[in-house]
């Protein structure tokens, strides 16, 4: 998934003090949140550089020190127009997006994507997001990285990493995905399958990572690793030694899912519980 978007310069950072046996984050204008000594990764050989719990009041937008929320239309083929009306903070702890059927600026679709472009980036590490995916004909719900270069250097030269998007009438498949100059279109791509006893992507909080280091990217499901992709396995250049920034977006419709049928159930709610992003150490 891409798109043009805005291009904001914001400084952001993460201080992490210790408070008895827990750590704080403290992220500009957000209150510390504790984490436990485990989410900070130290006893992995990671350290926490960046992240939000999307902790804050119901109805709350995202906070405008990390994300940028879009509006318009991707040039992807998707059919919903981007709104600020469609992402906000439901106080229970989640960034909420919701894909609705309402017609807005010659769209017949509503939506949201939000993006860390100019506020945040990084090159290698790992990348974490918990997250809760609608299912229905013609929905495309995506956690991804796009090259920070792109404005200067366009895709697919810039580099995309899909860390997990789906498409919603698979509901218990989800995609792993990098392009890339010499591999765009389908891309470099595996998919997950969820196991028998478990019915849908849709039921359930489920992570998605990747383990991303100048020789390999690794994707991992609920821990699981699903999919990896080498350095020397490329079938073109390897652009992924430079900063990418992080997106969130429940798309509607485009080449991948195809268009919403009237069993397609709206509104469609896409929930993330939190997006963390660490260093190797």
């Amino acid at each position: 998934m891409r798109n043009q978007v805005q291009r904001v310069v914001v400084a952001a950072g993460v201080a992490v003090a210790a408070v008895g046996g827990t750590a704080v984050v403290v992220r500009g204008d957000v209150p510390g949140i504790a984490l436990p000594a485990a989410v900070l990764g130290g006893e992995r050989g990671v350290r926490l550089v960046w992240s939000d719990e999307f902790t804050g009041k119901a109805g709350a937008k995202p906070a405008a020190s990390r994300w940028i929320i879009e509006t318009g239309t991707p040039d992807t083929g998707e059919l919903e127009y981007n709104s600020r009306d469609n992402v906000g903070l439901d106080g229970k702890g989640n960034l909420v997006i919701t894909a609705r059927k309402k017609a807005s600026h010659g769209k017949k679709y509503t939506s949201a994507r939000i993006t860390t472009e100019g506020k945040f980036s990084t090159t290698h590490g790992r990348i974490t997001a918990r997250v809760k995916s609608p299912d229905g004909k013609g929905l495309w719900p995506a956690f991804w990285m796009l090259g920070a270069d792109y404005l200067s250097n366009p895709w697919p030269d810039c580099g995309e990493i899909d860390i997990m998007e789906r498409r919603g009438d698979h509901k218990r498949r989800a995609h792993a995905t990098i392009h890339g100059p010499g591999y765009s279109g389908v891309g470099l791509t595996k998919q997950y399958k969820l196991q028998p006893d478990k019915k849908s992507f849709s039921k359930a909080f489920h992570t998605f990572t990747i383990d991303w280091t100048a020789q390999s990217i690794v994707w991992k499901v609920d821990g699981v690793r699903v999919h990896t992709v080498k350095r020397s396995a490329v079938p073109g250049e390897w652009v992924f030694d430079d900063p990418f920034f992080l997106v969130l977006n429940l798309a509607v419709g485009g080449p991948f899912p195809g268009s919403p049928n009237t069993k397609t159930p709206f509104p469609a709610k896409m929930l993330v519980d939190y997006v963390r992003v660490y260093q190797f150490t």
